[in-house]
């Protein structure tokens, strides 16, 4: 049952399912990576910060995109957590490039066993270097199966015996291709995040590699979801107990609380990244698409109703912030018709940073070259 002001787990889904038939229908689907470099930039740090802190990585999101944009590792951090970071990143590029532009791995089924190992070896070759998993025997390096058996999760589930992995992920990719088959035919018995739910708490029971299957698992999730032409999921790692729960419940069958948290992982994806950035000159911005972690919709809205603030995405090239809130800056007790740019990464409010010093004409034509922002949080069941 949903909390007070909370929405019902039915209306999330809901809300879920008009926004993807809108993306399709409208925007023409996914922007290619090639095309919208800075979209799929900006979900490709974030994932790759998120997923490996839910494995306890400890670097910062500042740290991880310098790490993957100069190559910089960036403060004092065991070389182990740079190598993690790396090796996620690079198999997220790759699942990334492959899901919407499929290579030579690509054997036309949704899914295969082979792109699964691959995953795996992308993303731990790099901290196997460094750090092998002390058990691990010359067979089961990246991209091998394990071949020991997993003690029991804290929950109770007892991860499969060994010999029966290989056979076990063979059915659950074969399972994988014929749940996108019935979801292209209507013919699932439940909604899509939850359908999403059970086959990544599956891989998860496998537990097919001694070392990496959670960040394997989140991987591959989002290779059948981009490919499925659905955006990607990041799982915050302030989501880490809701998460883990939720996978524990799933261990009993409840995938409801896995699919909320999917449902609600992709509808931000949809929402902060790539609907402001593929809606074009002549959209309207939901307001929900400027919130993140540190600036919430609540405190976004606040500026919003602030008297003579214009909320704004820049289209002229100026290098500021995609999309943002224009304020004059009298609010701070100054004058000229100065402007201040308010954005969800930096607001000048709170510490001085790229201040537009235009004279007030200058911030006329910024206006008139700018995609409105609207808030339609009242409407929207995620807000």
């Amino acid at each position: 049952m949903a909390g007070r002001g909370r929405p019902s787990r039915a209306s999330v889904y809901e809300r879920l399912g008009h926004a993807l038939a809108e993306l399709d229908q409208r925007f023409g689907g996914l922007p290619n990576p090639k095309e919208a470099e800075s979209i799929w930039a900006d979900i490709w740090h974030q994932e790759a910060h998120h997923s490996t802190a839910l494995e306890g990585n400890t670097l910062v999101l500042r740290e991880v995109e310098m790490l993957l944009t100069q190559g910089r590792a960036v403060g004092a951090k065991p070389l182990r957590e740079y190598n993690e970071v790396k090796g996620y990143a690079d198999a997220a590029r790759w699942v990334y490039g492959q899901a919407m532009e499929p290579g030579d791995w690509h054997d036309g089924r949704l899914l295969s066993m082979s792109e699964v190992r691959h995953i795996h070896h992308l993303a731990m070759t790099p901290v196997w270097d460094v750090a092998p998993h002390p058990d691990a025997t010359d067979r089961e390096g990246p991209g091998s199966l394990r071949e020991h058996d997993i003690h029991p999760f804290p929950g109770g589930m007892t991860p499969p015996t060994w010999p029966l992995v290989p056979a076990q992920m063979q059915q659950w990719v074969e399972d994988v291709c014929a749940t996108s088959k019935r979801v292209g035919r209507g013919e699932i018995d439940r909604w899509l995040p939850e359908e999403l739910a059970r086959l990544h708490n599956q891989f998860e029971r496998v537990h097919p590699f001694i070392d990496g299957n959670g960040r394997t698992g989140r991987l591959v999730m989002n290779l059948v979801l981009v490919r499925s032409g659905y955006p990607p999921v990041i799982i915050l790692k302030r989501q880490r107990s809701a998460y883990l729960a939720a996978m524990q419940r799933a261990d009993d069958g409840d995938y409801g609380a896995l699919g909320e948290l999917i449902a609600r992982a992709m509808y931000d994806n949809l929402n902060r990244f790539i609907v402001p950035n593929v809606a074009g000159p002549a959209r309207m911005v939901p307001l929900t698409a400027l919130a993140d972690e540190e600036f919430t919709l609540i405190a976004l809205r606040r500026e919003r109703s602030a008297e003579g603030s214009t909320p704004y995405r820049d289209l002229t090239g100026s290098g500021a912030a995609p999309v943002g809130l224009l304020m004059p800056t009298a609010r701070r007790g100054t004058s000229g018709g100065r402007g201040i740019l308010h954005t969800p990464n930096k607001c000048q409010l709170c510490a001085p940073a790229r201040t537009l010093v235009g004279t007030s004409p200058e911030l006329n034509l910024l206006r008139m070259t700018s995609v409105p922002v609207v808030d339609d949080s009242d409407a929207d069941p995620l807000g």
